[in-house]
């Protein structure tokens, strides 16, 4: 922790001794020079699109890769990226992707179909143990593949018909399947390269290091500085260069909100992830301008570790969900914009709109405690709640354990720790209660509903219920919008009752970006596609 909070301190510092020398700031000079100068949160765990766990993460390799299709930058509707065209076939089951003819890699090999055809035997295969694997259960044998009950990785419905035809055979109809391969964990990689520095579903190789890395997007990697920059060069060999019009974009992993806002305020940040609670209101008055607000399709949560007692007790966790006040929340907290929520879907995703879930009712959660045993909260184990190291989450987390303090009579300790090591902590399930977020990959309820399946490599908590992976398998398979929206109600209503999850807030993004910065749009998946964007050397 101190070795963390350090080396963030270091970053700030370096970022705003730019502003007290006599050169010319980040931001002036990359108006002039297209250099984008981006705070980014969190280091990344690593550039391998099958393997990114976070959107800070993800947010490189968009620009470092390019899938078959991309996000509209303003829509996030499925626009045409590797391959030009698509179509699908009567039966629903069989899509044909043309890939570009002129698609390269950057060191100049074609891009073709067999590029993808890896990708995703890679992406499925069991070693990888990917977290967005089940993001390709949608491909015929997937499943079975990822899952071991078959072994060979030809039977996945993935077949290069010649070099530039790629036919995906799907399990079950998909509608939203374009939508779906703008997601990175659909990106194809270059087979060669990632055997080259080791086995193909091993994690963690040294091919996604500068020098290494050989990706088909609009950027390629020019340096990686640990926990200082990621800096990425526009490629020469993209099939769509000339419509690429910054030269390099800087990605500083700045894990502290008012780090961030201290570097954008002194001129070396263009665009912040985020912006310190206390600062939105006197943007608001003072500096409108700066201040870029939007909704997008995000839910924030506390996760429940189910494996660990007392949180085995159902009754235990919706006690402590049914306890926090989330009104509070959002109006004496956050202040930005919030919805509360008591479901984990957001409102209107694509036509659906959850109903009912846990709201605030104390005398409700005291009751469920004292008949889980803790009358009073008397009896209850001190536990720890994990949030992730930034000013924000840790206003969040104070302000519950205080709910949970008064009303419950419960104490509850707080643990913060830096993005990369808090993702290592969801994974080896190493926690008991953990501060967490969730974006949605694309514009439909499944986005969400599928991540609290059983098999699914982003649901943390260890609960696994059968009667809700049915119905998650029932709304994959059905083309009926009707059938499929009462089996996400039914989704919900699980989640509701056995509460591995305790949603807070649906989310609104609050960050600063410089007028400069033009071509770069608020969407709901808060995706944003670096190609349009570019800067203008006459704003501030």
């Amino acid at each position: 922790m101190k070795t963390s909070a350090i080396t963030t301190a270091w970053l700030v510092c370096a970022l705003a001794l730019g502003a007290c020398s006599k050169r010319e700031s980040n931001v002036t000079l990359g108006n002039r020079t297209q250099v984008l100068h981006l705070g980014n949160a969190a280091e990344p765990n690593d550039l391998d699109p099958q393997t990114a766990d976070t959107i800070n993460t993800a947010a490189v390799i968009m620009a470092l890769f390019e899938g078959l299709a991309q996000y509209d930058p303003k829509s996030c509707e499925p626009i045409p990226a590797a391959a030009e065209r698509w179509e699908v076939a009567a039966d629903n089951l069989t899509w044909t992707f043309h890939l570009r003819h002129t698609g390269k890699w950057s060191n100049g090999d074609p891009v073709t179909a067999r590029d993808f055809v890896f990708a995703y035997q890679r992406i499925l295969s069991p070693k990888l143990g990917a977290e967005y694997a089940y993001f390709l259960y949608a491909l015929k044998n997937g499943e079975a593949f990822n899952t071991g009950k078959i072994t060979d990785p030809t039977l996945i419905g993935a077949h290069a018909a010649d070099d530039y035809t790629l036919v995906l055979t799907l399990d079950h109809p998909v509608p939203f399947l374009p939508a779906m391969v703008c997601h990175t964990a659909w990106y194809p990689l270059h087979r060669v390269t990632v055997e080259k520095f080791g086995l193909i579903d091993q994690r963690g190789t040294r091919w996604t290091q500068p020098g290494n890395l050989v990706g088909n997007g609009y950027f390629t990697l020019t340096e990686w500085k640990s926990h200082q920059h990621i800096r990425v060069t526009k490629s020469q060999t993209y099939w769509d260069r000339d419509n690429v019009k910054l030269n390099e974009v800087y990605f500083y992993p700045i894990e502290s909100s008012d780090g961030e806002e201290r570097a954008f305020r002194s001129g070396q940040l263009h665009i912040t992830s985020r912006i310190p609670l206390s600062k939105i209101a006197v943007y608001e008055k003072e500096q409108p301008e700066f201040l870029d607000p939007g909704v997008y399709l995000a839910t924030t949560y506390f996760q429940f570790n189910t494996a660990k007692p007392p949180f085995t007790d159902p009754r235990v966790r919706r006690a402590l969900s049914m306890a926090v006040d989330r009104e509070r929340i959002v109006h004496d907290v956050t202040r930005g914009h919030q919805v509360p929520a008591t479901t984990f879907s957001p409102p209107n995703i694509a036509g659906f709109t959850a109903k009912g879930g846990l709201g605030f009712d104390l005398p409700a959660a005291k009751k469920l405690l004292a008949d889980a045993g803790f009358p009073d909260g008397k009896g209850f184990p001190k536990l720890e709640l994990t949030f992730p190291t930034n000013e924000s989450s840790q206003q969040i987390v104070e302000a519950v354990q205080q709910m949970w303090r008064k009303g419950l009579g419960i104490e509850i300790s707080l643990h913060n720790q830096e993005m990369k090591v808090l993702m290592d902590s969801m994974h080896s399930h190493n926690y008991e209660l953990s501060a967490a977020g969730w974006v949605g990959d694309y514009l439909d309820a499944s986005t969400f509903l599928d991540m609290m399946a059983g098999d699914s490599g982003n649901n943390f908590t260890g609960w696994k219920n059968p009667e809700y992976d049915r119905l998650v398998a029932l709304a994959k398979s059905t083309p009926d919008q009707a059938k499929r929206y009462a089996y996400y109600q039914r989704c919900e209503d699980i989640l509701t009752e056995e509460c591995p999850i305790a949603p807070i807030y649906f989310n609104s993004r609050n960050n600063l970006r410089r007028p400069a910065v033009k071509g770069y749009y608020n969407n709901l998946l808060d995706e944003h596609m670096l190609k349009g964007v570019h800067l203008d050397p006459t704003e501030k």
